[in-house]
């Protein structure tokens, strides 16, 4: 679990009350030997929801109520089919317009971070793994380019619900080598595009990935979504790169 996830599943479970001040920021370094980097992303993604808030001079402390209250929405519900579904169905809005203004903002170096984030879930998937973390980040990098804060604090904020969601879609994908090729070809669609400054066409690319993610759950065999043969309890097979 990430630093922000774990400080909130503090604050939510009554650990860290409303009024106490948080460990300096080079004592969460030490407790969650993290980059200061980390901590502090991890801290302003708690601002951005209202746990926490900064007192000049003293520190950061709990706030009394969160501005946003947290989402119903647990693993077990992420897992299911309509869920799976309805969470590439917002992915789907975010993330065609992250692309489409990555492309028009995109400078040499912001390409090569897009290029580094899918080069290391290329890498996770050569090794068997699942990739979602990078799944997540590689999106991520996208919208970091795409340079609008509010668009990043919303993906920050659904991050907790839509890893879930892409873990649930990457397992599925991972059952079949031409569904990991599929999506393999399309994350690499979407960064051709923003390299070449397309944006209407890095906005078709990231729109059409959505789509056929959602097709690709659809076509996912009923034995996937069963307790003891699904998503929650197959393991991940190799999948080949291509």
């Amino acid at each position: 679990m990430q630093v922000a996830e774990r400080l909130a599943a503090a604050i939510q479970a009554g650990q860290l009350k409303p009024g106490d001040k948080l460990p300096t920021e080079a004592k969460l370094v030490e407790q969650f030997k993290v980059s200061r980097t980390v901590v502090r992303e991890a801290l302003s993604r708690l601002k951005s929801l209202g746990l926490i808030a900064s007192r000049q001079g003293s520190g950061i402390f709990v706030n009394a109520k969160s501005v946003f209250q947290p989402l119903n929405f647990d693993a077990k519900h992420a897992a299911s089919r309509e869920a799976v579904i309805q969470i590439v169905e917002v992915r789907r809005a975010l993330e065609t317009e992250c692309a489409g203004l990555a492309a028009l903002k995109r400078s040499d170096s912001d390409v090569r971070a897009i290029q580094q984030a899918l080069a290391l879930l290329d890498q996770a998937v050569a090794q068997g793994l699942d990739g979602a973390q990078e799944d997540v980040q590689f999106h991520r990098a996208i919208a970091q380019v795409a340079g609008n804060p509010f668009l990043i604090t919303t993906l920050d904020y659904l991050s907790q619900f839509l890893r879930e969601g892409t873990r649930v879609t990457r397992a599925n994908e991972a059952r079949r080598q031409d569904f990991a090729k599929a999506v393999r070809n399309e994350h690499h669609a979407i960064v051709q595009a923003i390299q070449d400054g397309d944006s209407k066409r890095a906005q078709r690319a990231a729109r059409l990935h959505m789509q056929n993610a959602a097709k690709r759950i659809q076509q996912a065999d009923p034995s996937f979504w069963t307790q003891e043969g699904g998503a929650l309890a197959q393991p991940l097979v190799a999948q080949t790169s291509g």
